[in-house]
Order: C-alpha cells, then structure tokens, then sequence
C-alpha cells in the first residue's frame, strides 16, 4: 500500500488523527509518530536558556599546553601555515584549531590481542585512543563560525581518521560533537571528540549489517535507495552540489537531521578537498538551522562511516547524524529505546527549510 493510499483509508475509516508507526529502511525498527498529539515545529523552541557558562579565566581549554594537555597531535594557526610548535607564548596566540589527547580518556593504553573470560562474559583492555579538537574562540560554537571555520574543523577529523586508522588496536574510528549541558558536554568551549576503538560500537554494527542485509537482497545501497526518495524535497531541508540534508522518515528523535553524500561513498576519510567545502555548507547549514529554529538546542552529532577493520563494506554509505535534545524520556522511551515524535518529519523540514539564513 502506497502512503497516499494509507492517507485515504484514514480519512475513509475516520483515523486521519491516529498515530501512525513508521518503519526503518535499515534497521527494520518501529517508530511511533504520534499525529493525534502532534505539536507545531515552533512549540520545541527552547523556552529559558540554558546555564552552561565558564569563565575564559577558568576553561581547560583557551590555553590547552598550560592546562596540561601536551604537545598538540595537530595543529592549525590562524594565517593558514601549519608547523612544528616553537614556543609555548607564541601558540596561544596564534593557533585557530589543535587536537590534543584528552587529559581523561575513555580509553588508553593496552593488549588489545588478548581476549579474556570471567564466567559468561568476556572482556579485554580497555586499548585505543581519545583525542579532543579544539577550535580557539570560547563562544563561537559550529554553527556561529564561517563556512572556513567549519570546513577546517572537518578537516582536523579527517586528518585525525587516517593517523589513527591503520594503529593495531584500531578497527574503528568515532567521531563526535556534544553542544550544549543536556547533550553531555562538559566543557561550554566548543570542542569535539575522536575515539579509536578495538570493536565496532553497536549501533555502528546494526547500521552495517541492515546495510548488508539489503544490499544482499536487491543488489544495491539501502542508503542511495533512501536518497532518491529524499531528494524529492518533502524531507530536504537542504542540497548542494554534493551532499543532502533531510529528516529522515523515520526519525530517532524529534527534529533528527542526516547528512548524506549525494553520490555513493562508503569512507568518510577518503572525501575529497572539493566535496570536504560542500561538506561544510551542508553541516553548516544544518546546525544554524537548528540553532536559529529552536533557539541553540543542546545536540549530538556523529559520523557513521565504515570500519577500518580491513574488510570490504563497499555496500555501506557513511553519513552524519545530528540529533537535538527536545525532549526528557520517560518509561516508554527508556524502556523502547525510542522518542515518541509529536512531530512529523515532514513539518520539521518545512519549518526548518523557512529559516531565513544571515
């Protein structure tokens, strides 16, 4: 049945303000899009603003070497020329972008060869790598920079993937921004994070083998198959040359964002210098939206692209994902693992598409 027909039966059968359940292209997972209680986009606008402040005086990371985080892993000064640090006083001046190791890692040094028993469960070192990337102004989080800014704010995750991808204990790597109290920052100063695991995380696995289990079974990308109904602009919230905003169909959350290259891809470290400029607009476009629609909401984002485990995942199409923090879960959420939506999609991305960029 076609979803205009499912349109028609409702209003034949008298429902047309029934929730509907909605069903993932790749994962295969229900979601409720609770119409009958359906809020206007503009009622998930932040009401009082959020108290997440410090002190330039106080902030690990306005002078990350003084703070204790070592020599910078890489570095970026604010006329474009990159080089060796020279001299403590001369960097905190004059560096735009550094990524350092994080001072509190989630992981570390270890034996990620040896696997290990305790009764049923099976465990191993905690072994791999957690860097922070560190943009120079206080305030000015991503969707506040230029187009430049962002750009070689993705740039750093590119450079940082193809350090860290061929270590041993590296089969894949994270990447991941928290803006804001409610998403889990715990620093205010804009900054994101790389972790390179020994495993593949869960949900990354699920979205692999969703992928795989399509591909198996029509001989194509379950992504670009997603593509070439998203591009029809119900859900497009933006588009350039090379890559596609959109909500998807199924969200995860209200107000969810994707951002998909147009063209197949399945490596994100391997976009070009072109397409990483596109990149940037699209992210950019994405997060002003938000920020300027909601009033800066709290928000994660992350890149789900293919394991560098040495395997081929030719059938996978890496993308970003950007979910918002509008809501507080409650039983069904936990219990479910899924946010019931009092928005559709569809209204999202008209809302988000009337946003008047500066």
């Amino acid at each position: 049945m076609k979803i205009s027909d499912f349109k028609k039966k409702q209003l034949r059968d008298g429902f047309q303000n029934v929730s509907e359940l909605r069903q993932d292209l790749v994962s295969g997972d229900w979601m409720i899009v609770a119409t009958g209680r359906a809020k206007r986009p503009d009622l998930f606008i932040k009401r009082e603003k959020e108290k997440f402040e410090q002190p330039i005086s106080e902030c690990p990371f306005e002078d990350p070497q003084v703070t204790g985080h070592g020599e910078p892993l890489l570095i970026y000064y604010k006329n474009d020329k990159r080089r060796r640090l020279k001299g403590i006083k001369k960097l905190v001046r004059e560096w735009s972008l550094q990524v350092v190791k994080n001072k509190y890692p989630y992981l570390g040094p270890g034996d990620c060869s040896k696997v290990y028993k305790e009764g049923p469960y099976t465990l191993m070192d905690g072994a791999g790598f957690n860097e922070v990337i560190i943009t120079r102004d206080h305030k000015q989080h991503l969707a506040l920079m230029s187009l430049n800014k962002v750009e070689e704010v993705i740039k750093s995750y590119q450079e940082r993937y193809l350090a860290l991808m061929n270590h041993k204990c590296v089969n894949y790597v994270f990447i991941f921004h928290n803006h804001g109290l409610k998403a889990g920052a715990s620093i205010p100063h804009p900054h994101s994070q790389i972790i390179a695991l020994p495993v593949i995380p869960a949900d990354v696995r699920r979205s692999i083998r969703g992928a795989k289990e399509y591909h198996d079974r029509h001989r194509r990308c379950v992504h670009c198959k997603m593509l070439e109904w998203e591009k029809e602009e119900k859900r497009c919230v933006f588009q350039n040359e090379h890559f596609i905003v959109f909500t998807p169909f199924v969200p995860r959350v209200n107000f969810e964002l994707r951002i998909y290259p147009r063209e197949h891809q399945s490596n994100f470290e391997k976009i070009t210098e072109i397409e990483r400029k596109y990149l940037a607009e699209a992210l950019w476009q994405a997060l002003f939206r938000l920020c300027r629609g909601l009033k800066n909401p709290s928000y994660n984002f992350f890149i789900h692209t293919a394991p560098c485990d040495g395997k081929d995942y030719g059938y996978y199409h890496w993308h970003i994902e950007i979910l918002p923090k509008t809501a507080t879960w409650g039983g069904i959420e936990l219990g479910t693992g899924v946010e019931v939506l009092l928005v559709k999609p569809e209204d999202v991305a008209k809302y988000l598409r009337k946003i008047k960029i500066k």
